[in-house]
């Protein structure tokens, strides 16, 4: 074999070695674009992934402080509801105690009318209740200055009438001077304690105590007929 056939040869083998690389380098360009774009496309779906994660929480963040919200202006409204109610029945009982004032007011002892005979019959019905509550031989009652007179003129008949209800000797009531109940509420004492009548009776070592006041005893109905009164006006009954 002449140097031009040797040439010729190598010259082929280098042709093909070339062409083999370009071959080579051609698919690993492609395979390499091929795991760009799949490495890419993976990218992406990472980051949308992430987003629709991200716009998910924030709009449950929304719905949920939507939520709040509107719990909130509920709660709002139905506290505005129940004030306005409140205030309607306060306003009922602040009526009755004013009524209360036309029971026990009176003239003075020297004009004794007939509203100052039906207070009186009040007071010793008061007395007796509270005596028979007591159920003590010797007890002590206060009751305001004003009604000093009328409970001392209605104590004897107060006694024999619990005696005969209670088959016991009359009771020994001892009327306290020293320390009366607060006066009728007025406008000079609009914020100090006040008393719109009736009696409080205890025992001698003031260890058992029986508020019969006209304002005890208006608390205590007003508590109990609550619900009643509630279902009048709104309509519903409330515990």
């Amino acid at each position: 074999m002449n140097d031009a056939d040797v040439s010729k040869q190598i010259q082929q083998m280098v042709r093909f070695i070339r062409q083999e690389a370009e071959e080579k380098a051609n698919e690993i360009s492609i395979s390499a674009e091929e795991e760009f774009n799949i490495e890419k496309l993976q990218l992406v779906e990472a980051e949308k992934k992430k987003i629709r994660q991200e716009y998910d929480r924030k709009e449950k963040q929304v719905e949920i402080r939507k939520k709040i919200e509107y719990s909130m202006q509920l709660n709002a409204s139905r506290i505005k509801v129940l004030q306005a109610q409140d205030d309607l029945v306060n306003s009922m009982k602040e009526a009755a105690a004013k009524e209360l004032l036309n029971v026990s007011h009176h003239h003075h002892i020297l004009n004794i009318t007939h509203h100052d005979h039906a207070y009186k019959h009040l007071l010793k019905e008061l007395i007796v209740q509270s005596l028979l509550r007591l159920k003590e031989p010797a007890v002590l009652l206060r009751c305001r200055k004003d009604d000093a007179h009328l409970v001392e003129s209605a104590l004897e008949s107060a006694k024999e009438e619990y005696a005969a209800k209670a088959n016991v000797h009359p009771p020994d009531i001892i009327v306290d001077h020293k320390v009366y109940l607060p006066p009728a509420p007025s406008h000079h004492h609009a914020h100090g304690p006040s008393c719109s009548g009736g009696v409080v009776l205890a025992s001698i070592d003031g260890k058992i105590v029986c508020e019969n006041t006209l304002d005890a005893r208006l608390d205590v109905a007003f508590r109990k007929k609550l619900p009643e009164i509630r279902k009048s006006l709104y309509g519903q009954a409330v515990a």
